[in-house]
């Protein structure tokens, strides 16, 4: 891997729901200003992954390692203050709460005199969601409620944002939308872990890649030499 600074380091990670083993001493570094993306099949354990960086799931071992601080046994909402961040697949916005009140929620732990700005940064990405910033949130269109769930994310303003599978459901023209948005945080200084069922999209605008299935990394290059990877190929682009 390019020699950069590591913003993210995971080491050995295990992930169990019960007696299922989910991942299984998974490991994998995400340099500052770099667009990382894992890729697998459905129940590869990416997902789960990602909510054990978070520490969404507790039946979980090895470390996690953020700006060079372990933030293995940290609660969700410290490491949301230390800058990083996930969108979640689904979106899971409030339905019932307005697009504006949703973005507000991003900057719940935030006291500080940035959050106008920052809202003004989300609707320069998402011009719509200015449009629509009075609207309830459970109205949006897929698309919509996707361009929300990164501006909510935005709003707790993230060194690193973690998405999973964000062009899942939507109108090829709206996943363009969202894969330039990405690359466009990128340009501004931020990191991205993206976790994407779209390998092609995915591998297309990332630095490096990781191939997951049944719960460990089994292949891992430059994004560019995996996207002309026979193995790849065959079993993710079609």
């Amino acid at each position: 891997m390019a020699e950069k600074e590591i913003l993210l380091n995971v080491e050995n990670l295990h992930v169990y729901y019960g007696v299922i083993h989910a991942v299984k001493g998974v490991s994998f570094k995400v340099p500052k200003g770099s667009i990382i993306t894992i890729i697998g099949a459905n129940g590869a354990g990416k997902t789960s992954t990602l909510k054990a960086i978070m520490n969404l799931v507790k039946q979980k071992k090895g470390k996690v390692i953020y700006n060079g601080e372990d933030i293995s046994k940290k609660g969700t909402h410290e490491i949301v203050a230390r800058g990083l961040t996930l969108v979640p697949e689904g979106r899971h916005v409030f339905p019932n709460l307005t697009v504006l009140e949703n973005l507000l929620l991003g900057a719940y732990l935030r006291n500080d005199k940035e959050i106008k700005k920052d809202l003004e940064f989300v609707y320069y990405l998402f011009p719509r969601l200015k449009e629509r910033k009075h609207q309830k949130a459970g109205t949006l269109s897929g698309g919509e409620q996707q361009m929300l769930a990164i501006g909510r994310a935005l709003m707790s303003r993230p060194d690193c944002i973690m998405m999973d599978e964000p062009s899942l459901g939507l109108a090829p023209i709206i996943v363009k939308q969202i894969f330039d948005i990405i690359l466009k945080l990128r340009e501004e200084g931020k990191t991205i872990l993206l976790v994407e069922q779209n390998a092609f999209q995915a591998l297309k605008i990332s630095d490096y890649a990781y191939v997951m299935e049944t719960g460990k990394i089994v292949l891992e290059g430059k994004a560019k030499d995996l996207l002309n990877d026979e193995r790849v190929k065959e079993a993710y682009l079609g």
